[in-house]
């Protein structure tokens, strides 16, 4: 009889993992959310920067 039991207690065990694992890698495979940015924002960024430097070289300079 626990024999029994044992195994109805390791197939709902089973069934549940399964369960769980196949919902995980449902999610999992789904495709890659869109990029947020084009670019433009690092390229602005970068003049900034650039500006930045070229103005604290100017300051240096004279």
């Amino acid at each position: 009889m626990e024999c029994v039991r044992m195994n109805f207690v390791m197939a709902i065990f089973v069934i549940t993992v399964s369960l769980i694992l196949s919902t995980i890698n449902a999610q999992a495979s789904s495709p890659a959310p869109a990029p947020s940015s084009d670019g433009a924002t690092i390229d602005q960024g970068v003049a900034y920067v650039l500006m930045m430097v070229a103005l604290a070289l100017t300051y240096i300079m004279h």
